[in-house]
């Protein structure tokens, strides 16, 4: 009997070690001023809001993905895209999280969904998202 009921704790403890299953909060976006990388306010909220959201979501990593307007040469927006995930990972690993969990990335410029209704601010963005 009692090595039934080991067994049985056992078994709960594991059940409590699992990830929640669901669906994953969406991506946070993290604006930026023209040719900037400095972080606002805002932008330090949302970062904390991310780096909430993937420590309520173990077994997850997150994707920073760094955007920038069409202003400016392809290099030089590649930099600044780059730069700008780079500081918002940077930023997360100070709230807490694990380097070794995120991926940075930088992908230059993108066009915002609708050009004569949203912002050029769209652009000049971060996106985090967690991946399973």
């Amino acid at each position: 009997m009692k090595r039934i009921l080991s067994i049985a704790v056992l078994a709960a403890l594991a059940g409590c070690a699992t990830a929640p299953q669901g669906p994953l909060p969406p991506a946070t976006p993290v604006f930026f001023e023209p040719w900037s990388a400095a972080l606002d306010d805002h932008a330090l909220s949302a970062i904390a809001m991310a780096a909430q959201n993937a420590k309520a979501t173990p077994g997850t990593e997150l994707v920073v993905t760094g955007a920038a307007d069409s202003t400016g040469s392809s290099t030089a927006n590649r930099y600044i895209s780059e730069t700008r995930a780079q500081v918002v990972a940077d930023q997360l690993v100070a709230d807490g999280l694990d380097r070794a969990d995120i991926k940075v990335r930088g992908v230059g410029v993108v066009a915002a969904p609708a050009q004569n209704s949203t912002p050029a601010q769209y652009a000049r963005r971060v996106l985090i998202q967690l991946e399973n």
